[in-house]
């Protein structure tokens, strides 16, 4: 044994030795731009919108690996859109600290988004915390209805080939992060706080974007933890924590006569505590060209959920201005396959479908759903497809 230690050792300090020269190489290739260095205070009271967006500037138009730094601190940002056309071919946009939207819901204004990165290639945001202070908007949506929508925190358009890791999203004025034709984006380890009684603050919409994948994300909101809107192909979301929330939907679909269809999501290892939904489908009642096909849902526990697992075709929230037609939505190709826990109402699965176009391809496979420590109930309309192994409570199919 001694023998090999001997051996060992210097091979072990000859590899320590090459790591840390592919470490000088790989941080001498790469040119820090330090937001301190463009004037940003990291006091949270003074207004560091122009330093970001020259320390962008910056590392947008150098043609070398580049990195936007920001220390540690709080920083007060207005709205911000970051434009692509980038020289760098990579930007890393690393956050020590916090980045703080004014108290004042009214500065943002009629702003679509707060930070938002459009045209873009290459881009990692790593670290960090988005603090969007949505509570004072909520309450005046509560109060009265002259108050404006509010501004996504964090939004990606028309962008390939990002990274979101790590990051802390909390409160939100309306959605968290958005994924808006983007095409080979990687999201894992974030966190999405916001209280549950919290207006349209959906944790991740992704919509018209390719290759999408979230992982290991923990999402706590007043709407969709993970909400999948038309033309999402090729979306794989793993180990995601859900509540409160309204669980992960896709949809709501067919809001216009022409849209583009959902397929290929895969949805795994999920966890839904206390949310109002936990795998959903929706979509208006009205005639679309959209469609849903080639969904798995799998390896799910639901914790005192109140519609585990649901298709809602007659989608209308608060029954207001329900258009009261038939979804023209087609729904094939689902699979509910090791799906778990409790349901908070007698009806665990429900299928609501279009009476014009059935949902077709529905498969149940070892469904195990109590309600109360007894049998639930599923419930089932204009849905064709069939149950394999257990699945409690019956299949309705």
């Amino acid at each position: 044994m001694s023998k090999m230690m001997k051996l060992t050792s210097p091979f072990r300090r000859i590899i320590l030795i090459l790591f840390v020269m592919l470490g000088i190489n790989s941080a001498s290739a790469t040119t820090v731009y330090n937001v301190l260095n463009f004037g940003a205070k990291p006091n949270g009271k003074t207004d560091s919108t122009n330093a970001f967006l020259e320390a962008w500037n910056a590392a947008c138009g150098s043609a070398d690996l580049t990195m936007i730094y920001v220390p540690k601190g709080r920083y007060l940002l207005g709205s911000m859109a970051f434009k692509g056309d980038c020289k760098s071919p990579q930007i890393i946009v690393r956050i020590d600290g916090t980045l703080v939207a004014p108290v004042d819901y009214r500065v943002l204004g009629k702003s679509t988004n707060w930070l938002s990165f459009e045209g873009v290639d290459g881009v990692s945001i790593i670290g960090g915390a988005l603090d969007a202070k949505g509570p004072s908007l909520w309450a005046c949506k509560a109060s009265n209805t002259n108050c404006p929508s509010g501004v996504t925190t964090l939004s990606f358009t028309n962008s390939n080939n990002i990274k979101i890791h790590g990051l802390r999203s909390l409160n939100s004025q309306m959605f968290h992060i958005v994924i808006n034709g983007c095409e080979n984006v990687h999201v894992q380890g974030v966190k999405i706080i916001a209280a549950g009684n919290s207006p349209n603050t959906d944790g991740i919409h992704v919509q018209l974007s390719k290759n999408v994948e979230i992982i290991k994300c923990s999402i706590k909101t007043g709407d969709d933890c993970i909400s999948i809107g038309p033309g999402t192909n090729n979306l794989w979301i793993e180990q995601v924590t859900c509540g409160p929330g309204h669980g992960i939907s896709i949809g709501s679909l067919g809001k216009d006569l022409k849209e583009e269809g959902v397929q290929n999501v895969t949805v795994r290892k999920t966890t839904f505590f206390d949310t109002q939904n936990g795998l959903r489908i929706k979509s208006w009642a009205r005639p679309s060209s959209g469609f849903v096909q080639g969904v798995r849902f799998m390896d799910s526990v639901m914790i005192n959920v109140q519609n585990p697992i649901i298709i809602d075709q007659n989608y209308c929230p608060h029954n207001l201005n329900c258009p009261g037609q038939v979804s023209g939505i087609k729904i094939n190709d689902i699979i509910y396959k090791d799906i778990r826990g409790t349901s908070s109402t007698p009806v665990a699965i429900k299928f609501d479908c279009s009476a014009k176009d059935p949902c077709s391809g529905i498969r149940l496979q070892n469904v195990n759903l109590t309600y109360l420590n007894k049998t639930a109930q599923s419930s089932c309309s204009n849905a064709i497809g069939k149950a394999l192994d257990l699945v409690r409570p019956d299949s309705c199919l």
